[in-house]
């Protein structure tokens, strides 16, 4: 098993990050590949997926770890996949997001074609650094929405 992990900061409070977490349906805003997300039963998830053209279901188990704003997932399918989200709060308007990913190189490789060892590792760091941009991108115009004020990118002046 290989593990990537990977962080950003959001101008946004924990609450509303952790809100955002919980929105599958919302998952094709922000995560690239998920094309469609809805939630089922508990604690499942039903991702449709699209890579290099080709398309997949992937059913998840997502578990939290409330107080502590953890959310950790694993695949129920075929490639086994499984991470966490940690929230932490830097002061009541930011947070940190913390996103810990486990995955087999191989089992990838065998399911979706593509690259292998570090053009492989490459290209889902950079999936991953993609991703949380566009979470952190969300959550931000959200909460600047709700706020009253126009959206503006914090980061970059």
């Amino acid at each position: 098993m290989t593990t990537l992990e990977e962080q950003i900061d959001i101008a946004a409070p924990v609450l509303a990050a952790w809100e955002q977490l919980h929105r599958v349906h919302e998952y094709p805003q922000f995560v690239d590949g998920v094309r469609s997300a809805h939630s089922h039963g508990r604690n499942l998830a039903h991702l449709g997926v699209q890579v290099g053209g080709s398309e997949w279901s992937v059913d998840t188990e997502i578990t939290d770890r409330g107080r502590g704003r953890v959310m950790a997932w694993r695949t129920l399918d075929s490639v086994h996949l499984r991470g966490a989200f940690a929230l932490l709060p830097l002061d009541p308007r930011h947070t940190r997001l913390q996103i810990r990913v486990e995955y087999d190189p191989e089992a990838l490789h065998r399911e979706f074609g593509g690259p292998r060892g570090f053009a492989q590792a490459g290209a889902i760091e950079r999936a991953v650094r993609d991703d949380l941009e566009h979470f952190r991108e969300l959550v931000e115009t959200r909460v600047s929405a709700a706020d009253g004020h126009p959206a503006t990118d914090p980061h970059h002046p």
